[in-house]
């Protein structure tokens, strides 16, 4: 996982955490990436210092964390684990069952699992509402 620090067009600045730099890419060509202030798809990368953590303790100076920014964490991570706590995982057959819901072929539920970039694009085509869940720093763990 790669965190950006990303400016919208109107100049307001947040991060985001992606896989690799072509999911950013990917991500704001389809306008799923936006602003957090002002909901502009409208973003660019900043540029940044890399962040360098020695020990857990300094991780979070490191990752340079005001209040704000970590209010917003906590609340990413229990949006996360409520999620998953009332949802059925599906593994890589997401796009698959999301169809199927979005059809009418099964019964409607909370699902979630994992997508390619490509199956990804081809539910935002098919019209599926979806979104990806945050990938939080200790999901890495």
């Amino acid at each position: 996982m790669i965190r950006f620090g990303l400016v919208c067009e109107k100049e307001h600045e947040f991060e985001a955490w992606f896989r690799n730099g072509d999911d950013f890419e990917d991500q704001k060509d389809r306008k799923l990436v936006s602003c957090p202030h002002c909901g502009s798809s409208e973003v660019r990368k900043a540029l940044m210092a890399p962040a360098v953590a020695k020990s857990r303790k300094t991780e979070q100076v490191a990752l340079g964390m005001d209040e704000t920014q970590k209010k917003a964490l906590a609340q990413l991570k229990a949006l996360s684990e409520k999620i998953r706590e009332n949802a059925d995982y599906v593994g890589d057959k997401f796009a698959e069952e999301a169809r199927r819901i979005h059809f009418g072929e099964v019964e409607p539920r909370g699902i979630y699992g994992e997508a390619t970039a490509e199956e990804a694009k081809g539910l935002v085509e098919d019209g599926v509402d979806f979104m990806p869940l945050p990938m939080l720093p200790e999901n890495r763990n």
